[in-house]
C-alpha cells in the first residue's frame, strides 16, 4: 500500500503541472483562443540596406534605468531597454538624447534592469 499512496498523488501532481504548462493560450468567455496581440512596439523596419533582415527602427530619447547602466528608449510605445554587444556604440547613447537605433527586439533576454523590452540594438544615429 505504501506505493500506491505516493505514486498516485506523485501521478495526479505530474498530470496537473503538464496541463498547466501548456496551458499558455489565452482564451475568451466562449473558450476559443484569442488571436495573437498586436506588438507593443509601433516601430518600422529599418529603412537601411545594411540593417538586418527582420531588424525595427525605433526612435525617442534615452533615459537612465533604475539599475546602473541600464539605458531606455523611452517614445510613444513605451520603455526599450537598450542591450549593446558593442562597448563603442554604447559609449555613443547620452541619457537625454533623441536617437534612432536600428536592432531587433528581445523579450526572451534576462536582465538586471528589470525595465523595459529587451532591445538589441545594431547600429545608432543621434537626431
Amino acid at each position: 500500500m505504501l506505493i500506491r499512496k505516493t505514486v498516485v498523488p506523485a501521478a495526479l501532481l505530474l498530470a496537473l503541472s503538464a496541463g498547466c504548462a501548456n496551458n499558455n493560450t489565452p482564451t475568451d468567455a466562449g473558450g476559443a483562443p484569442e488571436p495573437a496581440p498586436a506588438s507593443s512596439s509601433a516601430a518600422t523596419p529599418g529603412p537601411s540596406a545594411s540593417a538586418p533582415a527582420g531588424s525595427t527602427t525605433l526612435t525617442g530619447t534615452v533615459t537612465a534605468g533604475v539599475e546602473p547602466d541600464c539605458l531606455l528608449l523611452k517614445d510613444g510605445t513605451g520603455d526599450h531597454l537598450l542591450v549593446f554587444d558593442d562597448e563603442k556604440m554604447q559609449a555613443t547613447v547620452q541619457v537625454g538624447a533623441e536617437v534612432t537605433v536600428v536592432g531587433k527586439a528581445d523579450p526572451g533576454r534576462m536582465t538586471t534592469c528589470m525595465q523595459g523590452e529587451p532591445f538589441l540594438v545594431s547600429s545608432v544615429a543621434t537626431n
